[in-house]
């Protein structure tokens, strides 16, 4: 997964669930994971309500994962049959 090594898999909290917590250097991501039928369905597949559960879990879960110096973020993968996998990056600005 481009260097990226996998801390753990969803994970759940009071706040909501991450799919992915994974590190690549001091780099921590809290990864949404989404799938559909149909490629075309993957534009409609995140919204804010979404994201904004994931960016609550993570900010519940940053002291498990991350430690001095590292920094955060919340990225989403999308997954369609025929199509490539789509990685958005720093997908919650808040």
């Amino acid at each position: 997964m481009k260097g990226w090594r996998i801390l753990d898999r969803r994970v759940r909290t009071p706040a909501g669930e991450v799919d992915l917590v994974a590190r690549r250097g001091s780099l921590i991501a809290f990864v949404e994971v989404k799938t559909r039928a149909r490629g075309a369905d993957l534009d409609h597949a995140i919204d804010a309500h979404r994201l904004r559960r994931v960016a609550a879990a993570a900010e519940y879960l940053m002291q498990r994962y991350a430690g001095p110096g590292d920094d955060i973020r919340v990225d989403v993968i999308l997954i369609a049959p025929g199509t490539l996998p789509r990685h958005i990056e720093n997908a919650w600005i808040g």
